[in-house]
């Protein structure tokens, strides 16, 4: 077995990062179950330190995040009717109906029509919208566990900003799947295991990595493809206001780990290296949407090599890393240690976005009130 081998199974549990029959064996089994228990040990940390501003581009951000509150039950025109047949339909219209220019002969979903695509249209989005809804939740528990254990102020300040944009969009995405949607999924097993992976661990530098520059970093890219693609108004309305709030999340990562990682050693660095790419494929593996297939009746392993062909999904998948690979490379993460983080990307095929811009200097620009958001 090579070296990259060996690390690849020590860190995300397989020798090869696509190795389609070793990601479809992790499966959520519990789908029943309606409370999830992590254990975590970590110290929570006072600061008699109270001199706001110290650190001033997280007391901005602070200043930014007060005035940027909205109301999820208030601010969006929830009496907007949602026909999520007609905008399955419509989508696939757009990129030239289902599984265009794919050869889906010899697999189960050879002979489905435009009824059984409909249905796996509408089942997919009740899934996204779901695992964005899990994710959100994972991320309000993430902050809530920030502020009790990041040693400066200004950071707790902002923190707890956080925990309330992360509960209206738990709520917001609870809503719109309950009012405009046709079901909820369990989350998904990938996307839990990096969730508790992040949760547990005792280092307040590793809650925020795993939430804040890659959980939420993905979050921001997938929510600005799906405002891009969506032409239903109240989820596009959504979308912009949680992506405005995001972005701040995200910026709030950057700028606070930027001032730790410049002094950690070599050996620090790889470690947080391979938490990034561990958290970067299991947020990757999650998309195969292999609940839904099960839902449908099919058998994933037969099917996920013909999707993977399709463009759009090619492209969505690589996009899905636009925020978390400059990130990376802001905070030393991307040529550090070797370069070793950046031996990984470009396997995963992302390194052409390290030049993109880093959501520390970019938020700005995604701010949105909700007098504009529309």
């Amino acid at each position: 077995m090579t070296e990259t081998m060996r690390e690849n199974a020590d860190i995300i549990g397989r020798g090869e990062i696509n190795d389609l029959e070793a990601i479809m064996a992790v499966s959520n089994t519990d789908w029943d179950e309606a409370r999830h228990d992590v254990s975590s040990h970590y110290d929570t940390v006072f600061t008699w330190d109270y001199e706001k501003g110290s650190r001033p581009k997280l007391d901005k951000l602070y200043e930014k995040a007060k005035r940027s509150q909205w109301n999820a039950q208030t601010d969006l025109p929830w009496g907007t009717a949602v026909d999520q047949e007609a905008l399955v339909r419509a989508n696939a219209a757009a990129n030239g109906g289902f599984l265009a220019g794919v050869d889906a002969s010899g697999t189960p979903v050879a002979s489905w029509g435009d009824a059984e695509w409909t249905q796996f249209g509408v089942e997919s989005q009740n899934w996204t919208l779901s695992q964005f809804m899990h994710g959100e939740q994972g991320a309000l528990v993430c902050t809530a566990k920030i502020v009790e254990s990041v040693p400066w102020i200004d950071a707790k300040y902002y923190g707890a900003t956080q925990v309330v944009d992360e509960a209206r969009h738990v709520e917001v995405f609870s809503k719109y799947l309950d009012e405009k949607l046709s079901g909820h999924y369990p989350i998904n097993a990938h996307l839990r295991l990096l969730l508790d992976d992040i949760i547990a661990d005792s280092r307040w530098d590793m809650t925020y990595l795993g939430m804040q520059i890659m959980v939420e970093g993905l979050a921001l890219a997938a929510f600005g493809f799906m405002y891009q693609m969506t032409t239903e108004p109240l989820l596009k309305q959504l979308l912009r206001y949680v992506m405005s709030d995001e972005s701040r999340h995200v910026a709030f990562g950057v700028l606070s780990l930027q001032e730790l990682y410049g002094a950690l050693s070599s050996a620090e660095l790889r470690e947080r290296q391979e938490f990034a790419f561990e958290a970067a494929v299991r947020m990757r593996d999650r998309f195969l949407q292999q609940e839904v297939w099960d839902r449908m009746g099919v058998d994933p392993k037969q099917v996920a090599p013909i999707l993977l062909q399709v463009p759009e999904r090619k492209v969505f998948q690589t996009m899905l890393f636009s925020k978390i690979v400059p990130n990376c490379k802001k905070l030393g993460l991307l040529d550090g240690a070797d370069g070793w983080l950046r031996t990984k990307f470009t396997e995963l095929g992302v390194i052409g976005f390290e030049d993109f811009a880093d959501t520390g200097e970019e938020y700005e620009s995604l701010q949105a009130t909700p007098q504009s958001a529309g």
